[in-house]
């Protein structure tokens, strides 16, 4: 069962997750242009370092909603949290050790998804505030 809020925390991230993926894209085509394509390569890495896990917990995260679920929704949450750290882990592994890559972009890739991350979130946050009327204008 799923409720707005559950509908409204899924179209939020699945926002930021394109975001997310916009941006790693273009940086990648850009760093391929002025760099090269090894470079772009363990930069797209590092983002979908961070854009895989976020998913998995966008989709855990926002199954269930409401109060007459809240022991779902606790549990779904804690599921999530727990899968994205445990897949970071792996990623970070397989991309540190086995793709032989320099490893500052593939740092630097997963800090600018990191950072995307928070920027969007803000910026929804803001544009929500302002947009939503007050209950004192009901």
């Amino acid at each position: 069962m799923k409720n707005n809020l559950a509908r409204d925390g899924q179209k939020l991230a699945s926002n930021v997750l394109f975001f997310q993926s916009v941006v790693v894209v273009l940086v990648g085509v850009i760093t391929y242009v002025l760099k090269d394509g090894t470079t772009a390569v363990a930069f797209a890495a590092g983002g979908l370092m961070n854009i895989i896990p976020n998913s998995v917990f966008a989709v855990l995260a926002f199954r269930y909603s409401g109060a007459s679920q809240n022991q779902l929704v606790v549990r779904s949450f804690s599921q999530g949290a727990k899968l994205k750290l445990f897949i970071t882990v792996i990623l970070a592994v397989i991309a540190f050790y086995g793709l032989n890559m320099p490893p500052l972009p593939i740092f630097i890739g997963f800090t600018v998804m990191t950072i995307s991350h928070w920027v969007v979130m803000v910026s929804v946050q803001t544009v929500s505030y302002t947009t939503s009327p007050s209950p004192r204008d009901s």
